[in-house]
């Protein structure tokens, strides 16, 4: 049974909350709960009465007195612990916290501090949040999910705890991404968190360390496989369809070998697209945009290093690619400017142990005719970046230090201003740091990170580092196409959102090396992320046929900002 839903006066035009529950259950839902603020003749018509102390509190008051709390933490772990309590206990109050404090808290809920936190979820885990589908339930998914008591669930984040950022397999302990990414939905998107859930698809983890802890919470056997997997996915998606219709589903921190297999085998039967490999892609390719912009080319011009050519680095290159092509270029072309770096080295098409998403940017033996090699059996980074001479270096391989002093200096002595992205999370796992660039090039590059770093005194004088986080394309793309009503997310529309995030950095921060915008303009990043793929989803007949100026009032007006609406309460308990 829903526990409230959506209300407008139909006399007085007030917008309100009419609730199901009262009492102790209303506080102890954290979607509902007001803590103090409940106003006097609420308190005494939802049988609150004696529950709380007898002052009524703002929200701003709440807020201020939340953050104090949360500024006594001694360390980011117990920072994180705090915001997720607090989630747990007041929604509303959380997400206020959290927009008035987004650059300081954003590191908080997700990344670096969620990575810390998922490695130790099953000791730290307070109060289980969002829907746990595992073996043992999956036959009873549709009362699951039937039992679901949020008015209107529009948006979906589920991952199956394979690979999570860059530590692996976490088992159910991944739920703390899905969790992140929801409240990054509604603190970036700004989608109602009643609108949301996280989820988890636990089919058990092959992590032995996870499989021999006592406090370990999943599923505690071998990951399904095969068949077996494929048909538990199934049911999972079916039961989605039936049950939430019109919510976008998105595929998070799957296993390379599960994630391309998923997103082709679903993107056109259910609204969905996997942020690691569309989102990371067109998140790198607006910094890349504005990189051009700042050197005075265009992404036609340039060859890239794409270094780890997994989920993340097909999504990069394939929209690195799009763009080239839009520029003039042909398929083949494209694919010659980008030069894909894995484990055995620079993929070569002849090389049997490709995998399939590989095979599409592995380059001829041709194309390395007349390189000097330190090895001629192998062709290593290092190779690469003397021979090809390329302008971009892009990491996402987990591999502190990958990008060596030699490699930097490399890319310095043939490009007057390289543009380094070294992308993987947490910021152990960083391909390498500014300072280490800066030193490396005397202050001659260009940067975006995965995660958040300061800016940094270059010879040239204090220089941005922009942060190249999905979360500036990803809950625009949701947003946009929940509010367009399209069946389904192309690749048109990540391409879209892409280039309206680029269009945002002005004149002036390109000149001191911003390549995104700043955290700071989060909010109205994903404003026009999601203007973009709703226009796009209506030229290409997907979506709404609505003009530009009505599909911005539809997506400024979809934005929700924490305050507390009055709750009136149904006599019906919502039965009529």
């Amino acid at each position: 049974m829903k526990s409230f839903s959506f209300k407008v006066d139909p006399i007085t035009g007030e917008e309100y909350y009419e609730v199901y529950v009262t009492g102790q259950r209303l506080l102890n839902n954290p979607c509902l709960n007001k803590g103090h603020a409940f106003q006097r003749d609420e308190r005494h018509e939802l049988e609150l009465g004696g529950l709380l102390a007898h002052g009524v509190a703002s929200l701003e008051a709440q807020t201020q007195t939340c953050l104090e709390h949360y500024r006594r933490k001694s360390d980011d772990l117990e920072r994180y612990i705090y915001l997720m309590e607090l989630l747990n206990r007041n929604e509303t109050l959380f997400y206020a916290l959290l927009l008035r404090n987004l650059e300081e808290m954003i590191p908080i809920v997700y990344t670096p501090t969620v990575g810390q936190a998922c490695l130790q979820m099953s000791h730290i885990l307070r109060r289980a949040r969002g829907i746990y589908i595992h073996p043992d339930n999956i036959d009873h998914i549709h009362e699951i999910f039937d039992s679901v008591t949020l008015p209107d669930l529009r948006l979906i984040v589920v991952t199956d705890g394979e690979r999570i950022l860059g530590l692996g397999d976490l088992g159910s302990d991944g739920m703390g991404i899905s969790i992140g990414k929801v409240g990054l939905y509604v603190a970036a998107g700004c989608l109602h968190p009643a609108c949301c859930m996280p989820m988890c698809i636990d089919v058990g983890t092959n992590n032995e360390r996870l499989l021999n802890d006592p406090f370990y919470m999943g599923y505690r056997k071998p990951r399904l496989t095969g068949a077996a997997y494929d048909e538990f996915i199934e049911k999972f998606v079916l039961a989605v369809k039936r049950a939430f219709p019109h919510a976008l589903l998105q595929w998070e921190d799957f296993a390379k070998h599960h994630a391309f297999d998923l997103l082709e085998r679903y993107r056109d039967r259910i609204l969905s697209f996997n942020d690691d490999i569309q989102g990371t892609g067109a998140t790198a390719l607006a910094a890349l945009v504005s990189g051009a912009r700042i050197r005075g080319l265009r992404m036609r011009d340039m060859k890239v290093v794409m270094c780890g050519f997994g989920e993340a680095g097909r999504g990069i290159s394939d929209n690195i690619r799009t763009m080239m092509e839009e520029e003039g270029l042909t398929d083949a072309e494209a694919r010659s400017r980008i030069f894909p770096v894995d484990k055995q080295g620079l993929l070569m098409a002849d090389d049997p142990t490709l995998e399939p998403q590989q095979r599409p940017f592995a380059h001829p033996r041709s194309d390395v005719e007349g390189w000097t090699l330190q090895n001629p059996d192998r062709i290593d980074l290092v190779d690469v970046v003397q021979n090809a001479k390329p302008d971009v270096l892009i990491g996402v391989t987990a591999q502190r230090g990958l990008f060596t002093e030699g490699i930097l200096r490399q890319m310095s002595s043939h490009c007057d201003r390289p543009i380094i992205l070294p992308l993987s999370n947490p910021t152990s796992k960083v391909e390498c740091t500014p300072e280490e660039a800066n030193l490396a090039t005397d202050g001659r590059f260009l940067m975006a990170t995965g995660s958040p770093f300061p800016p940094i005194q270059t010879a040239n004088g204090m220089q941005g580092i922009a942060q190249s986080n999905n979360l500036f394309i990803f809950p625009g793309v949701g947003l946009g196409a929940i509010v367009s009503g399209a069946p389904k997310v192309t690749d048109r529309m990540f391409a879209a959102g892409s280039q309206a995030l680029a269009g945002m950095v002005g004149a002036a921060d390109l000149k001191a090396g911003w390549m995104l915008p700043q955290m700071k303009d989060i909010r109205e990043a994903s404003v026009q992320v999601a203007l973009a793929v709703a226009k796009e989803a209506r030229d290409s007949g997907l979506g709404r046929r609505i003009d530009d100026e009505g599909l911005e009032t539809i997506v400024r007006k979809a934005q929700w900002t924490p305050h507390y609406l009055p709750y009136r309460l149904d006599p019906c308990g919502g039965r009529h």
